[in-house]
């Protein structure tokens, strides 16, 4: 009995060294130092795609100009961008927005109602209303609705309350829709290579993807199996224990 413990000791040990976590195989940007400087190359503001909801508020700073920007605003300042790209506008009418950036559609906006003598001095801000990134982490699911228009792979984290030790560092997948097709990249946040990779700066309707190590699922069964073992090596016990009585009796 005694030889079947220490087997049962040594097995449940060498489990619990392979699932350990270490520092390395957990920690954010290992590779940087105090005076790490990287050069980040891409630079990225969020274009208008199908879908979208935008935030238009037309003002301007003449008394005149302040009540003719009213039907502009009626609408609850929300526009919703339809399948082909456009948007519809009092008085301006249907118009193509797909593509453009947001600072992009205000200069549009504000030249073509100044130009076209719809108001004087007019002045327009474009905000996204339905930012979001969502997350799929081993079993669960979340949507991140991000303030503005900028959000990169590492501030997405931070807005999740960063990862669990069980989560796959390698494994976390950026995937997102380009010309019709959904593409998938993996990003190492343990690296700092991250910084130069086209999908760290992310994109409305993002989705970030990541398993978790099979380690998890061994641990949770280890209760339950050495459970079993606890309960066999008991019933052994107490049948040696009533054989060495009847021998001593007999």
């Amino acid at each position: 009995m005694k030889r079947a413990n220490c087997i049962i000791l040594v097995i449940l040990a060498a489990i619990l060294t392979a699932s350990c976590v270490t520092s390395r195989r957990v920690d954010y940007l290992q590779d940087m130092t105090m005076y790490s400087q990287i050069q980040v190359e891409n630079r990225f503001e969020a274009r208008i795609a199908p879908y979208d909801e935008l935030s238009i508020v037309v003002m301007s700073s003449d008394l005149e100009g302040a009540s003719l920007a009213e039907p502009f605003n009626k609408s609850g300042n929300g526009y919703l961008v339809d399948v082909n790209g456009n948007i519809e506008l009092p008085t301006l009418g249907k118009m193509h927005v797909a593509g453009l950036t947001r600072l992009r559609l205000q200069d549009t906006l504000t030249a073509r109602l100044s130009r076209g003598g719809y108001m004087p001095s007019p002045f327009v801000n474009v905000r996204f209303s339905n930012f979001k990134i969502f997350c799929l982490i081993g079993g669960t699911g979340s949507v991140l609705n991000i303030p503005n228009e900028r959000c990169t792979f590492l501030e997405a984290l931070a807005m999740m309350g960063g990862l669990e030790n069980h989560v796959q560092r390698d494994n976390i997948a950026v995937m997102r829709e380009v010309n019709g097709k959904m593409v998938m990249r993996y990003l190492d946040p343990r690296s700092s290579d991250i910084f130069n990779d086209p999908f760290f700066m992310l994109q409305q309707n993002d989705f970030i993807i990541a398993p978790t190590y099979n380690a998890s699922t061994a641990l949770a069964n280890l209760t339950t199996i050495t459970s079993i073992f606890t309960a066999l090596a008991s019933t052994a016990s107490l049948v040696a224990t009533l054989m060495l009585y009847r021998s001593m009796t007999n």
